[in-house]
């Protein structure tokens, strides 16, 4: 559907555009004079950058507008602004909705990374249609709302800036710019490394003498390279003995990742379900889960008799597919469409999840996650998670300063 324009023979359209330093009483100023005129608005857009104001202002006159455009401009350069006035009856009063927001991070921005984006955006014929920075901390953020003409190859688009990505060292995000990008609804994450630091079972391992065993099937296992749930039962294997009070001594040193805090107290804020699916143990992430007020845990269960662990599970195994079935049940019971979902992981066997998810987010993941995820991250934040969901760092302080959790933690510069 077109959006309307103005075509009367007794009216036309005018455009007028402020632009200078900003100060108070610029808008005063021209609005005194439209409302003396009896001026009806169409459609006012502001923008101030660095102190810089733009001020557009779409109104309907009457065809011989020359006394209007005199008094707009004698208004305007008396608080010391530029003013340009010019017809617009073929152009609509509002600009189409972007069809699709590039989200860019990187630490930093360059200026060459940026220009590379715009070039080859540019190229497959993608209009930018508005730009805006979303982060200073702990990683810049610019968001792109673009244009994608009707037709046009959006796989072209994807591939082209995953290349980009890869080439200039910035992560980039390529989504719908629709409704369903501020639907999202219930967010889930994965534990170890992602909402946490390092992986449980090998904290456990190391507990057994057998860290260095447990280690190397975890990474074939995150690689895709073994089955989950036979390498799950191979390392859980290992940790037969142990006394159960080892599970609350490894519960006490699990060290949330940066912005985990941040991210689950904005995602509440803004009335996510939240929810961990887990290939680790519940019995050491429930403790976790109860302090962040997690609405939902999917995790295995070690045996424990008489006092000690038996080296088995108990239970269905939280597995590759067992991950996503979890994210489909809390859906579920949350009463959300699983369009309205985002899954957050690094490895192999959280591929069927984050397919599931209506988003799906690799942090900082291995390759054969990377491939079928929908943005990846890969800076050392989960806070950068909110970025993709539209969330700006401003947003994110202001309500932190306003209950008194504001704090920014100085951050060395990445090598």
């Amino acid at each position: 559907m077109t959006a309307p324009t103005i075509q009367d023979g007794s009216r036309s359209s005018l455009l007028i555009t402020v632009t200078g330093r900003d100060q108070p009483g610029v808008t005063s100023a021209l609005f005194e004079v439209l409302a003396r005129r009896q001026v009806e608005l169409l459609n006012v857009e502001q923008v101030v950058v660095r102190g810089r104001l733009t001020l557009g202002v779409l109104v309907v006159a009457p065809p011989d507008s020359s006394d209007l455009r005199d008094e707009v401009q004698k208004a305007i350069w008396k608080v010391g602004l530029d003013v340009t006035i010019e017809r617009s009856d073929d152009l609509p009063v509002l600009s189409q909705p972007s069809t699709h927001s590039i989200v860019v991070l990187g630490r930093p921005i360059t200026a060459q990374a940026f220009g590379v984006v715009a070039r080859e955006t540019a190229a497959l014929g993608v209009n930018i249609d508005t730009i805006r920075g979303v982060s200073d901390y702990p990683v810049t953020g610019l968001e792109l709302r673009v244009s994608v003409p009707a037709g046009a190859a959006y796989g072209q688009l994807q591939q082209a800036l995953a290349d980009v990505s890869v080439a200039e060292s910035v992560d980039i995000a390529l989504e719908d710019y629709s409704l369903s990008r501020r639907a999202k609804r219930l967010i889930v994450f994965d534990v170890d490394s992602t909402l946490i630091q390092g992986e449980v079972i090998e904290m456990l391992a190391d507990r057994a003498g057998a860290l260095a065993a447990v280690a190397e099937v975890t990474e074939a296992a995150m690689r895709g390279e073994l089955d989950f749930a036979e390498s799950l039962h191979k390392r859980v294997a290992t940790l037969a003995g142990l006394p159960a009070e080892v599970l609350d001594d490894v519960a006490d040193q699990i060290e949330l990742t940066p912005g985990a805090r941040t991210t689950i107290r904005t995602l509440r804020r803004l009335g996510y379900h939240c929810g961990i699916v887990s290939g680790g143990f519940r019995q050491v992430i429930e403790p976790l889960a109860h302090e962040l007020m997690m609405d939902f845990v999917a995790a295995n269960e070690l045996e424990i008799v008489d006092g000690k662990l038996t080296g088995r599970v108990v239970g269905t195994i939280v597995d590759r597919p067992g991950k996503a079935k979890a994210l489909r049940d809390f859906a579920q019971q949350a009463g959300v469409p699983m369009e309205q979902t985002v899954a957050v992981g690094d490895g192999a066997n959280d591929i069927d999840m984050l397919a599931a998810a209506g988003l799906g987010v690799a942090f900082n993941a291995k390759p054969a996650l990377r491939e079928v995820a929908d943005a990846s991250l890969s800076h050392p934040y989960l806070d950068t998670v909110l970025f993709i969901l539209g969330v700006t760092r401003s947003e994110i302080e202001a309500a932190d300063a306003s209950d008194g959790t504001y704090r920014r933690v100085d951050i060395p510069d990445e090598g």
